[in-house]
């Protein structure tokens, strides 16, 4: 009876474990700060005795901490006003004395000029709305009074629209950018004495993605031709006939070799998602842990687990059980620190050090989770992680053995920070098509911001030439290609 009131009340403690670390878990998510940095060095494990070679790696990595932040306080940039660009225009106002000031109190002899002292100060003018004057002459014979004739108009971005594209680059780059919701531009625009209703905007953004869509097809098919693809999901609230419903937005990075970043949007989480998206796909595919990938590696698709993910599972049980939480923590940080050193080297020489310091590290891991895992509960926060490592090992691993690949995810989670934070903003998607729509402008706002153009120069170059562009001169209208013929447009960080 004894036996079994101890082996109910600890079963009891353990149920009230799990939850409070799932309360402890909500209240970081809701409350806290998202970041999982840790202090460096020993300090990181209270009263935790480390042995051998990780305590030896621990120290080594603290010292080196410790002098690489001295040397960055050191090169640190002092304080006070940044001189401002040169490229910014400027208007001279001239402050000078009067007639009376300009002589000598002495002699009254009049002084002269031996210098200028200059004091600059940053003003803002709101951005001005402008009409463009199309004027076409029509002609007449005046003989036989036949048919009149006129230039035809150019091609324009949308057909006898009213928006020029300064106008509709600007709608594109203020709520995929700036995260300006349309009502918000819609009184933005009021201020500057135009009503432009916030469906004439919304019409305006899905005409724009219906001219844009070959290139944004052309993109895709080039980023399935990437060696290595980084993708990720988040989700958005989606309007539908029955009732909101929660859509995807999904994110495929290209590799260096193919540096675009392309969205795609859908109205659930269901593998045929990324199945669609991927299905030409031949090469290494880095993501988490979703099952809606397996159809992919299945036929053939190497996966490259994230480290960055296995990590979290560990920060998350730090609150049940801190020691051996923490030692885990510690050994993944040693593999961030060979990656640290390895970030300037060739894929070579990078996959090289991979294989003599990083896959020691993870026998060493490998061997620690196993001898722990007999003795920890399956279903608490440390085994719950344990059983994540455990079960994605052998993707863990796969990293090591190219030096083209990372140790993570992070750059396609990096590539979903925007739609987070604009989706604080706007709030959902109007519809499937709506959602489409995004994608497509997103990937052409990504893309600029990932080879550091300013979006709004290149959308409004695009969308000029775009119309009258011969599909044999389409790739000249990618971000990367279009920056090597426009290096001074492209270096702008202007509107005009």
């Amino acid at each position: 009876m004894i036996r079994e009131l101890l082996e109910s009340l600890a079963a009891e403690r353990r149920d009230r474990e799990q939850l409070q670390n799932r309360l402890d878990a909500l209240l970081q998510r809701v409350y806290g700060p998202r970041s999982e940095k840790r202090p460096p060095g020993p300090t990181l494990f209270d009263n935790m005795a480390l042995t051998g070679d990780l305590l030896e790696s621990t120290i080594i990595e603290a010292s080196s901490e410790v002098e690489s932040e001295a040397a960055r306080k050191k090169h640190k940039q002092g304080h006070g006003r940044r001189k401002l660009p040169a490229d910014l225009p400027r208007q001279r106002v001239e402050h000078d004395l009067s007639e009376a000031e300009k002589r000598c109190p002495c002699c009254q002899t009049p002084r002269v000029p031996i210098g200028e002292e200059i004091s600059e100060r940053l003003d803002y003018t709101p951005a001005v709305l402008k009409v463009i004057e199309h004027v076409r002459p029509k002609y007449i014979c005046r003989k036989c009074a036949g048919a009149i004739v006129v230039t035809p108009l150019p091609p324009e971005p949308i057909a006898k629209g009213l928006a020029a594209p300064g106008l509709l680059a600007h709608v594109m780059v203020s709520k995929f950018a700036d995260h300006l919701p349309l009502y918000r531009q819609e009184k933005i625009f009021a201020r500057s004495g135009l009503e432009l209703p916030r469906s004439t905007l919304c019409g305006w953004l899905a005409d724009c993605a219906e001219l844009l869509r070959p290139l944004y097809a052309w993109m895709i098919q080039v980023v399935l031709e990437s060696k290595v693809i980084h993708t990720d999901d988040t989700p958005v609230r989606q309007l539908h006939p029955d009732g909101p419903v929660t859509g995807r937005v999904w994110v495929y990075w290209g590799d260096g070799a193919h540096p675009y970043t392309v969205y795609d949007a859908t109205s659930s989480r269901k593998r045929d998602g990324p199945q669609t998206f991927l299905r030409s796909f031949q090469g290494y595919l880095q993501a988490d842990a979703f099952g809606g990938y397996d159809g992919i590696y299945a036929r053939g698709v190497t996966e490259v687990a994230c480290w960055a993910h296995a990590r979290r599972k560990f920060v998350e049980a730090e609150s049940t059980d801190a020691r051996r939480a923490s030692e885990a923590i510690a050994r993944i940080r040693m593999l961030y620190e060979i990656e640290e050193r390895a970030r300037e080297m060739s894929p070579a020489e990078r996959a090289a050090l991979r294989e003599r310091e990083a896959k020691p590290a993870l026998e060493s891991l490998q061997r620690w989770l196993d001898s722990l895992a007999v003795d920890v509960l399956p279903k608490s926060p440390f085994g719950q992680a344990i059983n994540y490592v455990r079960n994605q090992w052998e993707a863990l691993n796969v990293y090591v053995s190219d030096g083209d690949l990372a140790i993570d995810n992070n750059v396609a989670e990096r590539a979903l920070r925007g739609t987070a934070l604009g989706r604080k903003n706007w709030l959902f998607f109007g519809s499937e098509t709506g959602g489409h729509t995004a994608a497509i402008l997103m990937s052409f706002i990504a893309t600029c911001q990932r080879h550091e153009l300013n979006p709004w120069e290149y959308l409004k170059d695009v969308l000029t030439r775009m119309p009258a562009c011969p599909k044999n001169e389409l790739a000249t209208l990618l971000p990367d290609v279009w920056a090597k013929t426009k290096p001074i447009v492209a270096a702008s960080t202007q509107h005009e």
